[in-house]
């Protein structure tokens, strides 16, 4: 491979298949509560990304079995990361994210811990919680930046500066955690140029990085865009391409975490290619070889 997968990443640390267990800590976000807005990002579904996230209501212990059970196949004496997925992860009071993280950590077939979140829900008392469990288990914090481009940011409400971000993921490193970005590939109108420089940006402060085909989901704003003809999507053709382009510029010492991304089927609206999972990453993979 021409990167550093998570998968090679997670073997070399942890000596055994690793898989992660997405949970939803039953979550809000700033974006959706009236804090900065009522709408969320136009991308965002109903679910706040986390759609293949566990039912909020089971406990985090009870997602965390329901979780093993669906793997249970494919997995023998492996380990599992819990993935605060859904929402705003950090975006709660204390008390609760203090109960919820120490469920997840407490076991025994967890070793390590991922967190979703925003940089601008990341307050000193989140940064001491983050730092404790960090000396416990490890600490993956997931920042959804998805572009370093201002008006872009504008236009999906993303709600916070670059500075923001800047500043998120230095406290983050001042603590020891490890830092994982998003970037979403195929926005509306960011050029090939534009979504190179926000790998480049991100690749000289963050510790991995999750490449997301951008997807126009049932019941968000962006479809509302989409039906306008306004926004259009990427072919697998043109996703091939800028993520081959985007690997290139990836230095070995970032992990990949991800190169693409699927939307529940059943609310897919477009790009349908990504639909077919299998299709997509043996294309992605076999270019990449």
């Amino acid at each position: 491979m021409k990167y550093t997968t998570l998968n090679s990443h997670l073997k070399e640390k942890v000596g055994c298949k690793v898989y992660k267990l997405a949970i939803d800590g039953g979550f809000t976000c700033p974006n959706r509560d009236g804090a900065l807005d009522t709408r969320g990002c136009i991308f965002c579904s109903k679910g706040g990304s986390g759609e293949f996230a566990g039912n909020r209501n089971l406990s985090v212990t009870e997602q965390i079995e329901q979780g093993k059970r669906l793997v249970e196949k494919k997995i023998k004496d492996g380990k599992y990361i819990a993935y605060f997925q859904a929402f705003t992860n950090t975006y709660a009071p204390l008390s609760e994210l203090r109960e919820k993280y120490y469920q997840a950590i407490n076991h025994p077939d967890i070793v390590a811990l991922s967190i979703g979140t925003r940089p601008d829900c990341l307050g000193g008392e989140v940064l001491n919680l983050l730092d404790e469990i960090n000396r416990i288990k490890p600490v993956f914090v997931e920042l959804g930046l998805q572009t370093i481009h201002e008006k872009t940011a504008e236009y999906i409400r993303r709600g916070y500066p670059l500075s923001c971000y800047d500043t998120a993921v230095d406290n983050l490193h001042s603590i020891g955690i490890n830092v994982v970005t998003h970037l979403i590939i195929g926005l509306p109108g960011e050029s090939i140029n534009d979504i190179l420089e926000s790998v480049s940006y991100v690749c000289k402060k963050t510790d991995g990085i999750k490449l997301q085909l951008l997807h126009i989901l049932k019941g968000t704003d962006l479809e509302k865009e989409y039906n306008e003809c306004k926004v259009k999507t990427l072919s697998l053709e043109e996703y091939v391409d800028i993520i081959k382009q985007c690997v290139d510029i990836i230095p070995k010492s970032v992990v990949v975490h991800r190169i693409t991304g699927d939307g529940a089927k059943k609310d897919l609206v477009a790009p349908q290619w990504s639909a077919d999972k299998k299709k997509v990453l043996n294309t992605l993979n076999n270019a990449l070889k």
